[in-house]
């Protein structure tokens, strides 16, 4: 008989979202006249911008046609597509990246789960505590995460508590890695790093030979000038950094799929031999081997973001998801709640009340406000004790979930 991959049993993921929908599906079958508001899912709910759309239309146009037609593309990404990332997303704020250092790609989550194939199966792995749950699967299905060490974690896998004690700042690993997973500004807790401490993350790598994983996947969110929205805005990071950028909270890809990861051709590992190798090669290798590319009529849709109407389009849509990040935190900080992130990210983190864990708090947000978000101990757990929300919804339906919240804790 065939044998299968018995690292994936080990998995836990599914678990949180399986056990929402558990909880929801009874709450709706008990009260089949109640409204629910979802503020849960980090889903983009406006429509896409116009200039997109009309970019798509061209380009399905284009399809139609045999002098137009296009059949495979390049692995890596059209550079039509490319040379206008780097112009904008790095050239505009100070960062050289060459194209052919731009590997397009469907999704920030597939790039962050398939990265790690580079590295060995006894690879050390640090991940941020909470964590977006892909980075903690992915070395989980390779066999990299070691057993269950009865604590809710791993016993390979070293977790960099993000708390509100330090600030959500991780701190540094206190024993020898290979890979750090760090996502800025962070799902769920909607932290962000200044300058120092990316800086003091670039030189802390440079020094261990460790690589470090950078998602940044909701940089568009950021407001505050002084935040790099950019590993590579710190020098250095080219030779110790991966970076994931996404479209699908930016400008409402994700149902489109759209994305891009920057391997520097500087960035190396080491081989068993002892040889650097550049990750650059080998991820090619990968992504040429593994994937067709991200189809043409969804990158001319990417390219559209670039022109002045798509910026001004997609900046209105970010602008409209972080007033209801604001509604959420403002509303929330006056009914007596301590509130964290919410102003350089879509997420808003949310201390639970005394005497309530995160799932406690889940039922009671269900149950008296009708509204649903994520319990915080399913993110990892230095996530118990919090409750994640977000601003993706619509005005109407923020607004009010944030007026039923407020009036059931003062009950």
């Amino acid at each position: 008989m065939a044998r299968i991959n018995d690292n994936y049993l080990r998995l836990k993921s599914g678990y949180l979202f399986s056990e929402i929908a558990r909880r929801v599906k009874e709450f709706q079958a008990a009260h089949p006249d109640a409204k629910l508001i979802r503020l849960g899912i980090g889903d983009a709910t406006q429509p896409l911008p116009p200039a997109i759309v009309q970019a798509l239309h061209a380009a399905v146009d284009e399809m139609a046609r045999a002098e137009t037609f296009r059949g495979y593309g390049p692995e890596t990404g059209y550079e039509f597509l490319t040379e206008l990332i780097a112009k904008h997303d790095y050239g505009a704020r100070g960062v050289t990246i060459a194209p052919d250092e731009i590997f397009v790609s469907d999704g920030s989550k597939s790039d962050a789960a398939n990265f790690q194939e580079l590295f060995s199966p006894d690879a050390a792995v640090a991940l941020t505590d909470p964590v977006y749950p892909v980075y903690l699967d992915s070395n989980v299905m390779a066999g990299r995460a070691g057993a269950p060490d009865g604590r809710g974690g791993y016993d390979r896998i070293l977790y960099l508590p993000c708390t509100a004690e330090n600030r959500f700042d991780p701190p540094l690993p206190d024993r020898p890695v290979d890979m750090v997973y760090l996502c800025f500004p962070n799902n769920p807790t909607g932290a962000v790093l200044g300058r120092p401490a990316l800086k003091r993350w670039v030189d802390w790598a440079r020094g261990a030979g460790a690589v470090l994983l950078y998602d940044a996947a909701y940089e568009g969110y950021i407001q505050d000038s002084d935040i790099p929205h950019s590993i590579y805005e710190v020098d250095g990071a080219r030779e110790v950094a991966v970076e994931f950028r996404s479209y699908s909270k930016t400008a409402g890809f994700t149902g489109t799929r759209c994305a891009f990861t920057v391997v520097p051709k500087e960035l190396t590992a080491r081989a068993s031999s002892g040889e650097a190798v550049a990750l650059h090669g080998l991820w090619f290798r990968r992504q040429s081997t593994k994937f067709n590319g991200a189809p043409y009529v969804i990158q001319r849709a990417a390219a559209a973001m670039y022109t002045p109407e798509g910026q001004k389009q997609v900046r209105a849509t970010i602008d409209y998801y972080m007033d209801n990040a604001r509604l959420i935190r403002e509303g929330l900080e006056a009914a007596g709640l301590t509130v964290y992130g919410g102003r350089n990210a879509p997420y808003i983190w949310v201390k639970t009340p005394a005497g309530l864990d995160s799932w406690a708090f889940f039922d009671k947000l269900l149950n008296e406000a009708h509204v649903v978000g994520t319990p915080g101990a399913g993110f990892g757990r230095s996530g118990e004790g919090y409750f994640r929300l977000t601003g993706f919804g619509n005005r109407a339906s923020t607004e009010e979930a944030v007026a039923r919240i407020k009036t059931r804790l003062k009950r």
